[in-house]
């Protein structure tokens, strides 16, 4: 069949993609020869980059659900800025239904993704993630193979309401959970809540950990500016999926890869932008992940010292009251990257995907709400970074969110009620005959990285219905788990090293004195070190050998928490070199 053809502007350099489509020989043929059969011509072969729309749509990731629709508007621009798309379902690991937990598959979808990658014609990389652990994997996985790629993520769904109230997406379900156990709400009025919870596409309406992703993706410049909070229904998505159709083009041809955007100035502005909009502490865990895979050291101790003098000023659930709807009305990320920058708290000089510097991207932004987005002397908190614990219970860190914190328990001495694991707890937490008040603190173990396996999101657990019948809505919650980043309290997650390894949590028993000093960054088992180490020396695992063979990886290769329970065979750079070809 005769054909116009078409001629490429010339690339500065030979693409990856021409290892497989360039020339006339055997193996060329043979690789170009197949994809044709969907019907493209011959000349889309010959200099075109190839960009990988690596999608993790799924209807069991139902935040992705979008995302198909999403990814034709990003083949748009790519069309349009002269490049070839195809897009690649991937690994969608859906917090709301994988068990035993997400957590567990953000390594396997990172490895996965990263061969996915690595293996086949891609040039450059459209990373189209939302649920909370789609945007860490993917961007993990880009980070390991060092090609071109840009975030764009799926968006959180539209404000919730219940007879008047603001319902957010995970917040309320805690809130309305602990009203029904506290008699305060009926069964039948939960299950008539339960429709407004999710009233559109896309991910949760608080600052969980799928928009805090989102802000980590823009605040670490891996997204154009302004992409985290766009509602996922609001035709301003569609437009932000088709400009990063069009950027992601001319980053191949400029050959700027995550390595060159990721560098240890962006992952300062990530931490402090998670200290600004109340973030949740999940963020700690995948930033950390990242870090690793792009080769930079971030440690938890950058986490402190970068976000202790942050204010929380985003007025945002969980920690505040209002949702993504409003933060985006208000003008965004970009007005937080703003007052971070005005406040001496930003790397204005660290490069982004647009090609510009993130200063450059919001030094002339407005805020349309100082309600939604506070000045600083009506911040929510002062200090909202998250806050890194130390001591003899935790040598190697736990972590706390201030802005989702009591002030009141923020310096506190209580009894351990220990719970050995999650069924333990289950069973115990509703019986009316359990030791428990108040000022006692609950410690919750074998919950972490190894011992869940996966690390769970049950460190913020449910408090006793006797304690909730007094009116008392929060205690100390101690665990080596995490949290939904849509909960709130005074919870203490990740201790490291965590039980199943053998860490100081491991023994600790009903009845000890466990000391909490949230300013002085302090977590103390009031015990002495004899005693400690004669429990340690009697201490033997509980934990089973995981019965599936990707668990089984997990719990034997995982690392702890305070340096991103990455499995310790993936971490660091391996750059993007083509393998052999094996026709």
């Amino acid at each position: 069949m005769s054909a116009l053809s078409f001629t490429p502007a010339p690339w500065p350099r030979r693409l990856r993609s021409q290892e497989w489509y360039a020339g006339n020989s055997r193996d060329t043929i043979y690789h170009r020869g197949w994809l044709k059969n969907q019907g493209y011509p011959h000349d889309l072969f010959d200099g075109r980059p190839i960009i990988g729309i690596l999608n993790t749509w799924s209807d069991l990731t139902p935040c992705n659900g979008h995302l198909r629709e999403l990814a034709e508007k990003v083949k748009a621009g790519i069309w349009e800025a002269g490049g070839f798309p195809v897009e690649v379902p991937v690994f969608s690991a859906s917090e709301n239904t994988f068990r035993p937990t997400a957590m567990m598959f953000r390594n396997l979808a990172a490895l996965a993704i990263e061969e996915t990658i690595r293996g086949q014609p891609i040039d450059g990389a459209v990373l189209l993630v939302g649920c909370d652990k789609t945007t860490p994997s993917l961007m993990m996985a880009a980070a390991s193979c060092d090609i071109p790629s840009i975030v764009v993520t799926g968006g959180p769904m539209l404000n919730g309401y219940f007879r008047g109230e603001r319902v957010g997406s995970g917040t309320h379900l805690w809130k309305f959970s602990e009203a029904v156990k506290a008699g305060e709400m009926t069964q039948e009025e939960f299950l008539e809540a339960e429709q407004s919870m999710s009233r559109s596409s896309g991910t949760c309406n608080t600052m969980g950990t799928a928009s805090t992703m989102a802000s980590m993706a823009e605040a670490l410049g891996m997204a154009l500016s302004g992409n985290a909070a766009i509602p996922a229904v609001d035709s301003r998505r569609r437009v932000m999926a088709q400009l990063s159709g069009r950027r992601i083009v001319q980053m191949v041809k400029d050959d700027l890869k995550p390595s060159d955007i990721m560098t240890k100035a962006a992952f300062e502005n990530a931490i402090r932008t998670n200290g600004a909009i109340g973030g949740s502490t999940n963020a700690v865990i995948h930033l950390l992940a990242i870090a690793g895979r792009v080769g930079v050291d971030v440690t938890l101790n950058d986490w402190d010292r970068c976000g202790r003098d942050v204010a929380t000023i985003v007025n945002l659930m969980p920690s505040g009251e209002y949702l993504m709807e409003e933060f985006f009305y208000a003008g965004g990320l970009p007005v937080v990257l703003k007052r971070l920058g005005e406040g001496g708290q930003l790397n204005k000089d660290a490069l982004t995907v647009s090609g510009q510097t993130i200063w450059d991207e919001v030094r002339d932004v407005v805020n349309h709400n100082e309600d939604v987005i506070r000045p600083l002397e009506r911040a929510l908190t002062p200090q909202g970074g998250i806050a890194v614990l130390r001591g003899n219970l935790a040598p190697n860190g736990a972590v706390l969110k201030p802005s989702a914190a009591s002030a009141h328990l923020m310096q506190h001495r209580g009894r351990a009620v220990v719970f050995e694991d999650i069924d333990d707890y289950k069973a115990k937490i509703n019986d009316e005959a359990l030791d428990i008040d108040e000022t006692c603190i609950m410690v919750l173990k074998n919950c972490g990285p190894k011992g869940y396996p996966g690390m769970a999101e049950v460190g913020n657990m449910g408090l006793p219905p006797k304690v909730l019948r007094k009116g008392v809505t929060d205690m100390i919650r101690i665990s080596d788990a995490r949290m939904s980043g849509t909960a709130y309290g005074t919870v203490i997650l990740h201790t490291s090293p965590e039980a199943a390894a053998g860490g100081p949590l491991a023994i600790v028993q009903t009845g000890d004195m466990i000391e909490v000093d949230v300013a002085a960054r302090r977590l103390h088992l009031d015990l002495s070190d004899a005693e400690i180490a004669a429990r340690l020396a009697a201490w033997t695992p509980i934990h089973e050998r995981a019965a599936s063979g990707y668990a089984f990886l997990h719990q034997t290769h995982v690392e702890g928490a305070d340096t991103g329970a990455d499995l310790d065979f993936l971490k660091g750079c391996r750059g993007n070199a083509v393998g052999k070809d094996s026709h």
